[in-house]
This record gives structure tokens, sequence and C-alpha cells, in this order.
């Protein structure tokens, strides 16, 4: 049941490459919730994945960009607002992409090519957004910007490689450009650091059933789903979280705060 609570505003969201995806449920559901909505994937994710089909859905153009070419994002925030018909008020950062754990590269034998490319894509690539839309004046005051992390950043996980770091960095950039852009347009600027989801993405990490199992067991609520974390992101974008920025908020069922619980006890337990 849609609540209204994006009626009249204008987002980017990046990073939908099929229905399983984070950021395809949290354009489905921004337009049920009265947004207008610019699609934007790099060209090769776009011919992997089923953009299209979720533009028609939602009628919702699209725009191709490579998120680490700067001229590439400038064209998405001029366009994207000559077709929103004005400036953007809400933009989800969903990407990220490691060749090491790809390709199955151990963290004390990384490819330091590879180890660029990991940063540059799932990370410097929210800097590099946010610098173009800033240099565009495409933000609107008291705009939400989000970008999907994982407590990797916090705690180390086997498997999870470079992109750990990548998440970590991504973090520390979103609290950067939190303060400069509160102080100048009132644009907030969070991470939301979500369960291990079922994503194409999520599945692609070595161990990621491991992850999964083990996250389900040690959070009080279980697992949060893409779906779950889509309401969240619509609440961050809505007027209701005016207040909220440069917080890395954590939707994963109460996994980060938690010690250990029973379930994972009795594994371990004997007579």
């Amino acid at each position: 049941m849609a609540h209204g609570l994006l009626k009249g505003k204008r987002g980017i969201i990046s990073g939908a490459l099929n229905d399983q995806s984070i950021a395809w449920k949290v354009a489905e559901l921004a337009h049920a919730e009265g947004a207008s909505i610019v699609l934007t994937n790099a060209p090769v994710a776009m011919r992997m994945g089923e953009i299209n089909k979720l533009a028609e859905a939602i009628n919702a153009p699209i725009i191709g960009a490579d998120a680490t070419k700067d001229e590439d994002l400038e064209k998405l925030f001029t366009e994207g607002q000559e077709k929103l018909g004005g400036k953007v008020d809400f933009v989800l950062h969903s990407i990220g992409m490691s060749p090491n754990v790809r390709k199955g590269k151990a963290y004390d034998d990384l490819n330091y090519e590879w180890y660029k490319q990991t940063l540059d894509i799932s990370a410097m690539s929210l800097h590099r957004m946010l610098q173009a839309a800033h240099k565009k004046e495409a933000l609107a005051e008291w705009g939400s910007v989000v970008a999907l992390s994982y407590i990797a950043a916090q705690r180390t996980f086997p498997g999870y490689g470079d992109m750990a770091d990548a998440k970590a960095l991504l973090e520390s950039i979103a609290r950067s450009w939190g303060y400069h852009l509160g102080q100048s347009q009132k644009v907030r600027v969070n991470t939301v650091s979500q369960s291990p989801t079922m994503t194409t993405a999520g599945s692609g990490i070595k161990g990621f059933g491991g992850f999964y199992g083990f996250a389900e067991e040690m959070s009080p609520l279980g697992n949060a789903s893409a779906e779950a974390c889509a309401n969240y992101c619509i609440t961050l974008f809505s007027d209701l979280t005016r207040y909220v920025t440069m917080q890395n908020l954590f939707h994963d069922g109460g996994f980060s705060s938690s010690g250990v619980t029973q379930k994972v006890m009795e594994k371990f337990m004997t007579e």
C-alpha cells in the first residue's frame, strides 16, 4: 500500500540489473510512492541486465553512464534534470564490483590494478557522482543521497576481499559529502549497511551461502530482504528523515548489535 511519501519528487537510481537487485526494488517502490525517476547503469551492465523491462514498467527514461568517468556523470545530471523537469530530490548509489573477488583472488594475493578498479567502481564512484551533481547544481535543497554498504566495512569477513576496503571508503566519502552538501544545500548523505541479500552481485561472492546462513542465525529478526531495504531507502528519501545525515545505518535485523545467539551457541554446545 503506497502512502505518497515521494509525491512530486524526482530521483536518479543507479544499479538496477534485474528484479533481484535492491536498486530495482527501490525504483519500483519510489514510483509507487509518487516519484519521477531516471534509471542509470554502466553500458556493460545494461547489456547484461534487464533494465529496459523496469524502465517500461515504471515509465522511466534510462541514461547510460560509466560511474568511473566524470564526463558520463556530468552528462547524467545535465540530461537527468532535463528529463525530470527540475532538480534531483534523491539519488541511490547501488554500484559495486571487485575484479579480485570475481576472479577468486585472495586478500593476501591481490592484483593491485584490479584493486584500484574495485575502489574506483565501488567507492570513488560515489565521490565522482556527487561532485558531478554539485558542479551541475543538480541537487534540490533538502535532497537525499543513499549509498548501499555492508558491515564488512567494520568487521572482517573471509571471502569479501577488497570489497571490504571499498565499503569502508564509501562510508567515509558519504560522511564527507554529507558535511559539505549539508552546509551548502541542506542535502543529506547516508549509507545503508544491508544484510547479506540474494542478489546477482551478492551471490557471486565466494562462500556467500555461509555468510547468509550465519547472518540469519545471528540476527534476532533474521536477514532483511531486498524489498525491506527498499522500504527503508524510501523513508530516507522522504521528508520524514530530513535531519538524518552522515550516518551509516544498519538495516540487518539486529546482526550488527548481536554478540551471539542461542541458535549459534547450540551448534557448539556438547552434553
